[in-house]
């Protein structure tokens, strides 16, 4: 059967992370997954196609994703690029550690914020890279290795403040909690995901939250920076991309299943939000399976 190769990376249990850094002219490692946090550099790699989760996109010259999540495959594929001289700095670290008792503390909120939403994926800007680029560019050749510890928190601390971050799979495809949200937007957060195939309308969403359609609609932007429309298209979006990477499932079926009506609106959404077609979307997770 064909399934997303799990890697058994080689961290050790006496180092506080495995580091590894390279230069090559292609990307040939399979889609995979790990339960280890992995935070990613890559250099001069403009055109590689990265994928994590149901998140697909071109690279620029730059490119920085932390990735925490056991269930999140994610790989990058040469795509356009043309580089002769590619340059990857992979650095992976356990969930434990940073314990929760040290998380719980004041100084380390915001990394503690940016490791939860690490479980989505997370693209750093090129302005949060070139804040890191320099303590990035020696870690791996760092010989204390206290100084090191101390640098790649350091980078971490740094990469948490950063602004216009990008959220990168969507969370029914990555299948995380929504349990540090508000309890109102975790209530109706929680029923679209029950109920993402029926039909979802605005003022029994509202009335979930105790609230009139208009004063609900404008809390769900002010608190997600979303409108309640696209969320509920990204979050039927994001089960359709599951089912079309573990099922065999035809896509009319599927588009009907995740609550679209209209298989030519479900194509023309699904490209727009996503890149590709959803059959271009299957056979491309499907390129990128191993067979076991």
């Amino acid at each position: 059967m064909s399934s997303v190769f799990t890697e058994i990376t080689q961290l050790s249990e006496k180092d506080c992370f495995h580091i590894v850094e390279r230069h090559k002219t292609e990307f040939t490692y399979p889609l995979h997954r790990h339960k280890e946090f992995e935070l990613n550099f890559i250099e001069h790699g403009a055109g590689v196609r990265r994928i994590v989760g149901d998140s697909v996109e071109e690279i620029g010259e730059y490119e920085l994703v932390l990735v925490g999540s056991e269930g999140l495959e994610h790989v990058w594929e040469q795509g356009s690029c043309n580089s002769k001289d590619i340059r990857e700095i992979t650095i992976q670290f356990s969930d434990d550690l940073l314990s929760s008792s040290l998380l719980a503390k004041s100084q380390f909120a915001s990394i503690r914020k940016m490791l939860s939403q690490a479980e989505h994926g997370l693209a750093f800007p090129v302005s949060a890279i070139m804040k890191v680029y320099s303590a990035l560019d020696t870690l791996a050749v760092e010989q204390e290795k206290f100084v090191q510890f101390l640098k790649f928190l350091y980078i971490l601390y740094e990469l948490s403040l950063a602004d216009d971050v990008k959220i990168l799979s969507s969370s029914s495809f990555a299948n995380t909690s929504r349990n540090k949200e508000s309890r109102r937007v975790q209530k109706v957060k929680q029923y679209i995901n029950d109920h993402y195939a029926e039909p979802l309308r605005l003022k029994d969403l509202a009335s979930l939250a105790g609230m009139s359609p208009v004063a609900f609609s404008r809390f769900f932007r002010v608190r997600t920076n979303r409108t309640l429309s696209d969320y509920i298209a990204d979050i039927r979006l994001g089960f359709a991309a599951r089912m079309l990477v573990d099922t065999t499932r035809n896509i009319s079926e599927i588009c009907y299943e995740c609550g679209f009506n209209n298989l030519s609106n479900f194509n023309r959404m699904f490209k727009a939000k996503r890149g590709s077609t959803p059959r271009e979307f299957r056979e491309m997770y499907k390129k990128h399976k191993v067979t076991v």
